[in-house]
């Protein structure tokens, strides 16, 4: 397991200080061609800046219009409704969620390069007679068209409690990919530093890699909680929010700078700082007004504090 990690303010300190003019400029340049397709693909973008391109549309209608044309993602990274009555999603039964799911999953791959990733963050749900929390990667994992590469655990501490049964701890993604025999993987990104014996030599030679162990397939990092005396740092208004820490990870090993990574289920922007703090190129889509307008101040936020720390930098 990775050393625990603390909860962010806007981003996680590394992406903050990552600023460099020179990407800046390189990624700007990007976004202007990237934006200038998007707009005669799909149309005008609810928000487009910096690198960061939102779309106030449900994700099918935009990726049907994608899929026709020779625009692709280069990552996929989300967390679709979980169908346990969140106040954005509407109640369905388990056979029509499972249905709804593979319309959206394979227009993803659809809309995906072939050199592509697929990051799938999913939680439980609950079949009356059958399952109390049943975790849905069992319902879909199977139902997607990219190779399964692995399921990824990330545990986190705080959660519910429990008298019958353990307090549950964890939540699943599924990384997957278009080839399995050609993916982006930058390990070297996202090593873990905390190596017990990081000098142990084996016929003269470091057994351990200089910058750090494989950080391993069980994921070590606070959830974004709730509450007066405990809510993290990072909480926005959004009800279903992961850390950036977990989406900063994924963004490094499995896509490369300037690279498109796209979010169908943008919520509260999460994936968007995490690949623009990266140097990637974001495109989401958020079907409600209101979580679009969370994004947005959220992201221009983000932008203000990374404002100031290049002005402290050079």
């Amino acid at each position: 397991m990775t050393t625990k990690q603390t909860p962010t303010t806007i981003a996680p300190k590394d992406i903050i200080d990552n600023a460099c003019s020179i990407k800046d400029l390189q990624l700007e340049e990007k976004f202007e061609l990237i934006q200038r397709q998007l707009i005669d693909i799909v149309g005008e973008p609810y928000y487009s800046k910096n690198g960061y391109i939102l779309y106030n549309m449900d994700n099918n209608e935009f990726m049907n219009k994608i899929k026709e044309s020779e625009f692709r993602f280069d990552l996929t990274v989300t967390s679709p409704p979980y169908n346990i009555g969140k106040e954005y999603e509407k109640n369905m039964s388990v056979d029509n969620y499972i249905n709804w799911c593979e319309t959206w999953l394979n227009n993803i791959y659809e809309s995906s390069s072939l050199t592509s990733s697929f990051w799938l963050n999913l939680g439980y749900l609950d079949i009356k007679g059958k399952a109390k929390a049943i975790p849905i990667t069992y319902l879909l994992w199977d139902k997607i068209k990219f190779f399964l590469q692995q399921e990824i655990v990330w545990n986190y501490g705080a959660g519910v409690s429990a008298k019958k049964f353990f307090a549950p701890r964890n939540e699943k993604f599924l990384f997957y990919v278009r080839d399995e025999k050609n993916y982006t993987f930058n390990l070297d990104a996202v090593r873990d530093p905390n190596v017990k014996y990081p000098n142990q030599k084996k016929n003269g030679k470091l057994r351990c890699n200089p910058l750090g162990k494989n950080p391993t397939d069980v994921w070590q990092f606070p959830k974004v909680t709730s509450g007066s005396k405990r809510s993290s740092k990072e909480r926005t208004a959004h009800p279903a929010q992961f850390p950036l820490s977990v989406i900063d990870r994924v963004i490094k090993v499995s896509s490369n700078e300037f690279d498109i990574v796209f979010d169908p289920f943008s919520g509260s922007g999460t994936t968007g700082i995490a690949a623009n703090g990266n140097y990637r190129i974001y495109i989401g889509t958020e079907i409600k007004k209101e979580y679009c307008d969370l994004t947005v101040e959220r992201f221009e936020n983000y932008l203000e504090e990374k404002k100031q720390t290049t002005r402290s930098l050079f």
